[in-house]
């Protein structure tokens, strides 16, 4: 299998672990220059931008390795506008229900556990050893930050980020645009675009 990466700093190098567990072959990466790090010895494609490089994406798998939500979206779009390939992957020691529903363009990273019936939208992050329990619906372009833990039945919408070891109670229901520090207990719905933080979480 053929893959190509759009980034190549920290986060992508995670997907890089996963697309090399899962035995694909990484032809090149995307950025607005070439990286003088290059730890993984990748070849220089070009800007995903660019009309040149987006021909030489085509019949490849392309993943994003941005870990900002907002670029992310920007550039999952453009990249579907344009007819390329997006698909979602996950690594091999992931734990995922096979009732789950999952997006284009979502990386489900080691140790990452999605239990039955939930739902993860497009382009989302699942981060390592996060949980997203039963029934649990995440929005578009979200992402789920190491350690954090969902219980059962919450939803997040698009856009959002839960922190590192953050844990959401259940039935919760988290807006879109919504920042949730590290280590945060969030025991109480959270409306659009608000930033909490604590234990329990308060409004920042």
């Amino acid at each position: 299998m053929r893959a190509a990466l759009i980034g190549y700093s920290g986060h992508s190098f995670v997907i890089i672990d996963t697309l090399l567990s899962l035995s694909y072959n990484i032809e090149g990466y995307c950025e607005q220059q070439e990286k003088e790090n290059n730890p993984f010895g990748i070849r220089y494609l070009g800007s995903e931008q660019d009309a040149r490089t987006l021909e030489q994406l085509k019949n490849i798998d392309v993943f994003l390795g941005l870990g900002d939500n907002k670029l992310r979206s920007k550039i999952y779009l453009h990249l579907i506008e344009n007819g390329i390939n997006c698909p979602s992957i996950k690594h091999i020691k992931a734990i995922v229900s096979p009732t789950v529903s999952i997006g284009k363009a979502t990386v489900i990273m080691p140790g990452a556990i999605i239990n039955a019936m939930a739902k993860i939208g497009q382009a989302v992050i699942c981060n390592t050893s996060s949980v997203i329990e039963h029934e649990c619906v995440i929005g578009n372009y979200t992402h789920i930050a190491p350690g954090a833990v969902l219980a059962g039945n919450v939803k997040v919408g698009d856009g959002s980020f839960i922190g590192a070891n953050a844990v959401i109670k259940q039935g919760v229901t988290i807006g879109s645009n919504v920042t949730i520090g590290a280590g945060a207990v969030v025991i109480k719905d959270i409306e659009d675009g608000l930033t909490f933080f604590g234990n329990p979480a308060k409004k920042g």
